[in-house]
């Protein structure tokens, strides 16, 4: 769905072309394009255009409030907010995350694979797929999950019941499917039960199996298009994420290593609690999202990227025998040290997925998960960072409190923030190739957002209002006439209604 384009002249005499807000993405945001004369790119820019104020308003809050509190960021994403909170407030109660009760690091964990499960289902099956499946030009009626149920059947149901299976794992950990509890400072509240234990076992072999087909899916339809795939929106950019001390893919409790596009090693399973000696955020005037980068690579060379890529990209192997191998192949696909399509965000995606469905039947096959041994305290502090890989990259959560627990400063660094610029840089990309001279073109738009969606956006969670849901489309060209125009019927579909 396209709700708005509208054209301005700026002082230069270019032509500004706006299009909001983007769409199939969690949250508000919009893309500006300035044009000389003859239609070239001179900037492209993702602007996100909601305003959260989180870090604000948790302040003077108690420090136990925050797990549950910061899920309210995201309906999409809620689990990782709360285990990121929960992994910092851990520390304000003595405890560092590595030393909890084994039965409860081993249910968070749980409640982490399920949540990176349904969430990567969501975005690959139910947000993605239209364009991978139909193409990027297809008709704009294609474009939904209900195309996909109409043609691919078997797998859409796929999908649902992947996504559905996920929700059921949250539900069984922390109450809800979403916006539910479970981790408290130090722990647990409670372990599984056996009848919840076998509940999710008895599915969990069709969830690898379809996990696995959709590995394949994906690996075959960015293969079928090749060069394509490996050239649309591609940016050669460093690499962040959480690795186990081995090197091993790590999405619960590890360092940080960063690479660079060679793929050599910037930093290397640093302390996450000392993220701010690494990482820097800068504050721009045109978006409410920052801009992270590696401080010893500066400003304008230390740009990175988190989600799924950097995570497969960064690891050096991973700790369940199915993915691994589709990691390799995946890794074999790139003939370098590193895969920088950015369309191959969606094929590591569904690694990952594998790799959680894997770990998930580990974890149900484990008797520590019914322990009720599930809470531990240490002695006070009054600073917490907690750290974890949420479904679209490194997730930050830095509190201090004071000496009545009262939160007094807070800082988040999310996933789609660190994604800020490669973001950016991958719209300008897309805009300098397919803007299609003074016609303004339907399937312009929709590669412009096929861009986005690939680094699976959250932009409520990125910025710390409602956005608006405009309707109409113009494109002027430097003098100010009127050359295209377009409006959003409420069918859905795009009708021009003048045109030069």
């Amino acid at each position: 769905m396209y709700e708005h384009l509208e054209t301005a002249e700026n002082q230069e005499n270019l032509k500004r072309v706006v299009v909001e807000p983007v769409s199939r993405v969690e949250g508000h945001g919009k893309v500006t394009l300035l044009l000389d004369q003859d239609n070239k790119v001179k900037q492209a820019r993702l602007h996100i255009v909601e305003f959260r104020g989180f870090e604000r308003f948790i302040q003077g809050r108690p420090y136990w409030e925050l797990p549950v509190l910061v899920q309210r960021l995201c309906g999409i994403c809620p689990v990782s907010h709360h285990l990121a909170a929960a992994k910092a407030i851990d520390q304000l109660v003595g405890i560092d995350p590595a030393n909890l009760p084994v039965a409860a690091d081993k249910l968070r964990r749980l409640l982490h694979f399920g949540q990176v499960l349904q969430s990567h289902a969501l975005h690959f099956f139910h947000l993605s797929s239209p364009d991978l499946l139909f193409g990027f030009e297809s008709d704009i009626s294609k474009r939904s999950i209900i195309a996909v149920i109409d043609a691919y059947p078997d797998l859409a149901v796929q999908g649902v019941m992947l996504r559905k299976y996920g929700q059921e794992v949250i539900r069984m950990v922390s109450g809800k499917r979403v916006h539910g509890t479970g981790a408290i400072p130090g722990g647990m509240n409670k372990s599984l039960d056996k009848a919840e234990r076998d509940y999710l076992l008895k599915d969990i072999e069709q969830i690898i199996s379809w996990s696995a087909a959709s590995v394949d899916l994906i690996k075959n339809v960015h293969c079928s298009n090749l060069p394509y795939y490996d050239d649309f929106a591609t940016i050669k950019t460093n690499y962040l994420g959480l690795t186990k001390p081995d090197g091993a893919l790590e999405l619960y409790h590890g360092g940080i290593r960063a690479k660079n596009a060679k793929g050599e090693t910037i930093i290397d399973h640093v302390d996450y609690c000392k993220y701010n000696d690494y990482i820097h955020e800068e504050v721009r005037s045109w978006s409410y999202m920052k801009f992270p980068y590696l401080l010893s690579e500066g400003k304008e060379n230390g740009w990175y990227r988190v989600g799924p890529l950097a995570r497969v990209n960064n690891c050096d192997y991973i700790d369940t025998p199915l993915a691994e191998t589709a990691r390799v192949e995946f890794k074999a696909h790139g003939n370098s040290a590193m895969v920088h399509s950015t369309l191959a965000f969606h094929w590591a995606r569904l690694i990952e997925l594998l790799h959680c469905a894997e770990s998930i039947k580990t974890l149900l096959n484990d008797s520590d998960i019914m322990s009720n041994d599930l809470v531990a305290r240490g002695e006070k502090r009054y600073e917490g960072v907690g750290v974890i890989e949420a479904p679209r990259g490194t997730l930050f959560h830095h509190y201090q409190v004071d000496e009545n627990d009262i939160v007094t400063k807070a800082n988040l660094i999310v996933s789609t923030t660190s994604n800020n610029m490669a973001m950016n840089e991958s719209v300008r990309q897309v805009a300098a190739e397919y803007l299609s001279g003074q016609e303004l073109t339907e399937p312009l738009l929709n590669n412009l957002e096929v861009a986005i969606r690939a680094y699976d956006p959250c932009l409520s969670c990125a910025t710390h209002a409602m956005g608006k849901m405009p309707l109409q489309l113009e494109l002027i060209n430097a003098d100010g006439q009127l050359i295209d125009k377009l409006v959003k019927g409420s069918d859905g579909h795009i009708n021009r209604v003048a045109s030069a």
